[in-house]
């Protein structure tokens, strides 16, 4: 599977091809493609560990990528609630944030 678009990424692309590189092949080509976990449940983990460690940018991209994996506005926001308790208030406040942007932005996109 190839890496879905990214324009962050291809901002990246010239500095750090091979990052880009391993980010494609290894990331999306070979973990995501394993067949131990569905997609979804890939991008609850994938979800969860973004939100513990507070890593907003690559949240964005993987709440977008777990809503076109099967998961619903509400498993994300319960995802998210739930490691309030795990990874603390600020983390799940700052994600709470981010997944509110997500959702404007899609019903923006959808008119």
């Amino acid at each position: 599977m190839a890496a879905p678009p990214s324009a962050r990424r291809d901002r990246i692309n010239p500095h750090f091809p091979k990052l880009v590189a391993m980010t494609h092949d290894y990331v999306y080509g070979d973990v995501w493609e394993r067949q131990e976990l569905s997609k979804r449940e890939r991008s609850i983990a994938t979800i969860a560990a973004l939100v513990a460690l507070g890593w907003s940018d690559q949240l964005n991209s993987h709440i977008n990528r777990g809503l076109g994996n099967g998961l619903t506005r509400e498993e994300i926001c319960e995802i998210i609630t739930h490691l309030s308790m795990y990874a603390g208030w600020p983390a799940a406040m700052t994600a709470s944030h981010v997944a509110v942007d997500v959702f404007e932005a899609q019903d923006k996109a959808k008119g």
